[in-house]
């Protein structure tokens, strides 16, 4: 499945490796072609329910993931992501599997987030599971060592509803923001030293200006990784360095 929020001459430039979840998705998500302002095209990973995937880290769904990601480079992606950031503990598996770069979750930031900070500040994660975050998951991406705080999604109700146990396709995305900025609210309170955030789940980056309006913090999510990556694989032009 093919979108694209614009047109672009590169052609299909980053491909998202998707679990199975099927509420409407804002412009914001990463499954909305409608956040990017260049092509991506999408890959359903049947059975990657999130239960399996954020509560599970069930291994048993590694072979299909790559599997997923041939196909999205045999179709010509310059670029693969995905659409959960857990799928990190898939991280090392996936780019030895393909011939293009695998940005799994934005995770990947955390090592890069903490050398813009003054050595005695943390970086503050935003995740689907707080429980469910493991150092195997950090040690993915180099941030076993990183110090952070966490904040985690699985005590709130309509979160969990929606987004983890499926019992609903219908998300109240009011609901939803009160909880994540009440989340976000006792991170920042309990944690003076937390200099940015990291948002991991994928399902939250369409708050994520809200996020840095009411805490005047930096944020970071698979949406910045995103743009970041697609400007170094498949960027536009930036201008003529000899005129």
């Amino acid at each position: 499945m093919i979108l694209s929020g614009g047109n672009n001459i590169y052609g299909i430039p980053i491909g998202v490796l998707c679990l199975e979840s099927y509420y409407t998705k804002v412009p914001g998500h990463i499954k909305n072609a409608t956040t990017f302002d260049f092509p991506v095209t999408y890959k359903v990973v049947k059975g990657a329910t999130p239960e399996r995937v954020v509560n599970g880290a069930d291994r048993r769904l590694l072979e299909p993931f790559i599997e997923a990601a041939r196909e999205l480079q045999e179709e010509g992606v310059k670029a693969i992501t995905g659409s959960c950031g857990f799928l990190v503990i898939f991280q090392k598996e996936l780019a030895d599997s393909v011939e293009v770069p695998v940005f799994l979750s934005s995770l990947i930031q955390v090592p890069m987030v903490h050398r813009m900070l003054r050595s005695d500040q943390k970086v503050g994660l935003l995740v689907a599971n707080k429980a469910s975050l493991t150092q195997d998951h950090l040690k993915a991406v180099g941030a076993d060592s990183t110090p952070v705080c966490v904040a985690g999604m699985d005590a709130r109700r309509e979160f969990c509803e929606v987004i983890i146990e499926r019992r609903r396709k219908e998300l109240d995305f009011t609901k939803l923001e009160g909880e994540v900025l009440a989340e976000v609210d006792t991170l920042v309170r309990e944690n003076p030293d937390m200099g940015a955030l990291v948002i991991e789940c994928t399902d939250l980056p369409p708050f994520a200006h809200l996020i840095q309006q009411r805490f005047g913090i930096p944020v970071f999510d698979i949406i910045t990784l995103t743009r970041m990556v697609y400007q170094a694989v498949a960027g536009k032009e930036r201008g003529n360095p000899h005129p």
